[in-house]
């Protein structure tokens, strides 16, 4: 599998291709429930897939929330591993992988998303987003 490259020219980022494995087993060992994670970067490379608990109060099939403590735990992971917090992952079960509504609602600037489709238990495509600057949607990366 190759790198996803996302991003805009002067914040280009890639992952390396056990990232992607990582987040594709997360996904279907959450099965059918949504997965989520937050993705660590050095030097320009998501290099960590860091697993979060799905917080959400609302159906973890439809849904995933990643709470406030636990986002700062991702950001002291990130520190600690001398990284950056670069984004999000989740899955989408029996869905495809795009960005839904709900995770257009959600999204922040400047990170890095990263959606499994996880259909019948197994994984399938695997799409990285960026929000647009206008906050009208998201464009994808390249895989």
């Amino acid at each position: 599998m190759s790198a996803i490259d996302v991003g805009t020219a002067d914040s280009k980022r890639s992952a390396d291709p056990e990232v992607l494995a990582e987040i594709r087993a997360h996904g279907v060992e959450t099965y059918p429930h949504e997965c989520c994670g937050a993705l660590i970067a050095r030097e320009g490379r998501i290099v960590e897939a860091y697993r979060l608990p799905n917080t959400t109060a609302a159906s973890a099939r439809r849904r995933f929330r990643i709470g406030p403590s636990d986002y700062r735990l991702a950001e002291e992971r990130a520190d600690a591993a001398g990284g950056t917090l670069a984004g999000f992952y989740h899955s989408h079960p029996d869905h495809p992988a795009e960005p839904s509504a709900h995770d257009l609602e959600l999204a922040w600037p400047n990170f890095v998303y990263i959606i499994v489709s996880v259909r019948a238990g197994t994984a399938g495509d695997l799409t990285a987003w960026r929000l647009r600057d206008d906050h009208s949607g998201f464009d994808r990366g390249d895989l």
